[in-house]
């Protein structure tokens, strides 16, 4: 399985358009080779460079296993087309929330993960919840990482 952005190289610097001095809109995703028996996904991207410990940039469940990806900019609505759910980031909002360093360059993961069910939980989830709805049920993950700087 495998997650990646058209808009930058696996370790490379993230467009500013994606962050806080920037446009502040979601990343362009591809994802796919998706293990048979997946029923949904779910996408976590986070800081953990963040001072305060692990910040948390988007939370995505019950993504169709034959999605593909995601486009650029998507909404911050709880329930997006296809009964795709957004969870709150540490801003305190749902959707994404871009990358906004206060004192240096950041690494920002975004993880995929395969699920074997249909988590079918209301839009809103934290990191934290998400992980536990997910525990024992993960297929396959993987990882795209990417450096941003104001």
């Amino acid at each position: 399985m495998f997650v990646r952005s058209p808009a930058f190289e696996n370790g490379g610097q993230i467009p500013a358009r994606y962050g806080c001095s920037g446009s502040d809109i979601s990343i362009p995703l591809e994802f796919g080779n998706v293990p048979e028996g997946a029923r949904s996904l779910a996408l976590v991207m986070d800081d953990p460079d963040a001072p305060g410990g692990v910040f948390v940039h988007w939370v995505v469940y019950d993504i169709p296993p034959d999605l593909g990806g995601f486009p650029e900019a998507i909404p911050p609505d709880p329930v997006l087309e296809l009964g795709i759910r957004q969870g709150v980031n540490d801003f305190g909002r749902i959707g994404y929330g871009g990358p906004c360093p206060p004192d240096r360059p950041h690494r920002y993961f975004i993880k995929l993960y395969a699920l074997d069910t249909v988590l079918d939980l209301p839009p809103g989830l934290s990191k934290a919840q998400l992980l536990e709805a997910m525990r024992g049920h993960v297929l396959a993950e993987a990882e795209w990482m990417g450096v941003y700087a104001r």
